[in-house]
């Protein structure tokens, strides 16, 4: 018997794409649908981290892709910074590194940290009540964030205002994404809380979100890539391309709507979505 059908990557891939740009946490979904749908999937299953390490690749390709430009000028910007040719007027220098702050504490905390947060909170259960943590989260950001929404926010560089973080700002949030190694809090719902607490506006906020994913996601998958290839891809390495394929359909489809949504929209629909979903899921799985 497969250890996952082609239906359950197909319906896993498909949420992993739809989850991991909106801020309602992809591991937490991830964690919760199989045991409501009744399926033998556990998130600390080897065959189940195989199949995420694919479906996690394609989300980062997609976002690579989707700001392919935006990449090309920021990584000409950091070259740039690094040969000491920048100015203190060149925006995709200081973006670039804004980025890479925002990175660095991401990356090395959770290398330290991941394998014993999952164990910790491995089960549908805990995933359901920090589903319902990061609503309430969502909800504290916008009620705090630095100023509310004006009219044209999305108009003009947005590159330019989200380069005007700090480091500190963006180190903290890299520090705070540490906490979507617990299934059910959301790394790009954190990210945005934190752009929103900067000063940023919802739709900056995801911009940045968006970019800041792209390497963390990348450099997540391509470490544990070498396991799809050996002995832990065994009967699973077609089904984490179907899922790796619906997940990146999925992504594209996702960071399109969000750029849009958040031109004149809030993260309050995500957070009550998350609280109600969290609080549901968390009684069906009492009973």
């Amino acid at each position: 018997m497969e250890p996952i059908s082609y239906f359950q990557a197909i319906i896993l891939g498909a949420l992993q794409g739809i989850a991991e740009p909106f801020p309602i946490s992809s591991l937490g979904h991830g964690v919760i649908a199989p045991s409501l749908f009744g399926w033998n999937i556990h998130q600390n299953d080897e065959f189940f981290l195989t199949f995420l390490v694919a479906t996690h690749c394609a989300t980062a390709v997609v976002l690579f892709f989707f700001f392919l430009k935006d990449w090309m000028r920021i990584f000409r910007g950091l070259g740039r910074s690094l040969r000491g040719k920048s100015t203190p007027q060149d925006t995709d220098a200081r973006l670039g590194w804004v980025i890479v702050a925002g990175t660095i504490p991401a990356g090395i905390v959770g290398l330290a940290l991941e394998h014993k947060l999952r164990d910790l909170f491995a089960s549908p259960e805990s995933a359901a009540i920090f589903l319902a943590i990061n609503g309430v989260l969502l909800l504290v950001f916008e009620r705090y964030r630095r100023r509310p929404p004006r009219t044209g926010d999305y108009e003009g560089d947005a590159d330019e205002r989200i380069a005007k973080m700090t480091f500190k700002q963006a180190l903290a949030i890299g520090t705070a994404q540490v906490a979507a190694l617990v299934p059910g809090i959301s790394r790009s719902g954190i990210t945005m809380g934190g752009g929103l607490l900067s000063g940023l506006s919802n739709d900056d906020a995801a911009r940045y979100s968006f970019l800041l994913a792209t390497p963390i996601i990348a450099a997540a998958g391509l470490l544990k890539l070498p396991t799809l290839f050996g002995a832990a891809g065994d009967g699973v390495r077609g089904q984490a391309l179907v899922g790796a394929i619906a997940a990146a359909i999925t992504t594209y489809v996702a960071v399109k709507f969000l750029l849009r949504f958040f031109e004149t929209n809030r993260l309050t629909p995500f957070g009550i979505y998350c609280i109600v979903a969290g609080i549901t899921c968390s009684l069906i799985f009492a009973f």
